[in-house]
């Protein structure tokens, strides 16, 4: 299977060879953040910790921004990305709440009344006008 066959599943961006790829840089720069003097570095000066990065503008932009759905697009694992919102003080579950469009309060909800129902949430054309992207 290819990228290509989940392109119309609503929030599925695969992460095959070819995102691995593209993501490597902002990956590692992730992983980084798990030394707390790494950490403390990026809150002191996250532009200048990240121009240490070999990074493509657009994923420095999503970086700074907190985009972490267009982080996922640019090449990004959410096992890496987890490593930003914990930097934040940030837990998972806000982080995701998050690019779902939903409050932390309103995705764990959902997630305890079993997740999202399958009914909407097959193809993309079923979400139009939707807040969030994943």
């Amino acid at each position: 299977m290819t990228a290509a066959d989940f392109a119309n599943i609503p929030g599925t961006v695969l992460f095959d060879a070819q995102q691995s790829r593209k993501g490597y840089a902002l990956n590692q720069f992730c992983m980084s953040l798990m030394q707390s003097a790494n950490r403390e570095r990026f809150r002191a000066d996250e532009p200048a910790y990240l121009a240490e990065w070999p990074l493509t503008p657009e994923q420095r932009e999503a970086v700074l921004a907190r985009d972490m759905n267009r982080c996922l697009a640019l090449g990004g694992n959410v096992y890496f990305l987890v490593k930003i919102a914990a930097t934040d003080g940030i837990s998972v579950q806000e982080m995701v709440g998050g690019m779902t469009g939903m409050s932390e309060a309103d995705y764990r909800a959902m997630m305890l009344r079993g997740g999202r129902p399958i009914e909407g949430n097959r193809y993309l054309h079923e979400w139009s006008g939707r807040k969030g992207s994943v």
